[in-house]
């Protein structure tokens, strides 16, 4: 009985910092549990162009812009394109699949009971185009104050750009943010921006079992 109180004292809880005074939530593994449509989206494309897709892309750039995958896999693949045409094949795939998308349940309910109390904003490597279409689906696109994608910086994760654009715009000192994040590059951006860390990956499914 001892060992089982000790086991409930000890769970690990997604929460929020008492010094945060504002939120910055990744989309992609992190609110959206889109990485399985991801991965069937470049299977299909890869497919129709004759080569194949290394699923451990997705655990390596986790966080990066699609237009970096599509660079990494013109080279290593030796595709005769323009990473940009790439892209363009894949998020059209993406966007069709949209509906499969699911939600990361404990993810969302902690960001639901701050709405309302706290200013929050997506910090994504996505574009505005996949950001917009995940956060209907989900329906909880009108609970976000302010968006910031791969289209609004120039430097991309594990730059902090992102994470800061959000902080300026909500008008929070980066110390005082609070980013959740499933992703090894986020997770550096937001270090680097100073800014309170939650790692994720313990609360949401991991189809990588990493």
């Amino acid at each position: 009985m001892l060992i089982l109180s000790t086991q409930k004292l000890h769970r690990m809880e997604l929460k929020i910092y008492p010094e945060a005074k504002a939120l910055i939530f990744d989309l992609d593994g992190t609110l959206s549990d889109s990485l399985p449509v991801h991965i069937v989206s470049w299977h299909a494309v890869c497919k129709r162009l004759n080569c194949t897709f290394d699923e451990r892309i997705m655990v390596e750039m986790t966080g990066a812009p699609t237009i970096s995958f599509a660079e990494r896999i013109v080279r290593e693949q030796h595709l005769n394109m323009n990473p940009e045409e790439l892209v363009a094949l894949k998020q059209k795939e993406f966007w069709k699949n949209i509906n499969q998308i699911k939600p990361h349940d404990a993810v969302i309910d902690l960001m639901k009971s701050a709405y309302g109390k706290m200013p929050m904003a997506i910090g994504t490597g996505a574009s505005l185009k996949s950001a917009t279409l995940q956060l209907k689906e989900l329906e909880i696109d009108k609970l976000f104050d302010f968006i910031v994608t791969a289209d609004d910086v120039e430097r991309h994760k594990p730059e902090p750009d992102t994470f800061l654009k959000c902080a300026e715009l909500m008008g929070v000192e980066p110390r005082y943010c609070q980013v959740f994040e499933d992703g090894e590059l986020g997770m550096q951006a937001a270090q680097t921006a100073g800014m309170l860390l939650t790692d994720v990956r313990p609360f949401v499914t991991d189809p990588f079992n990493c």
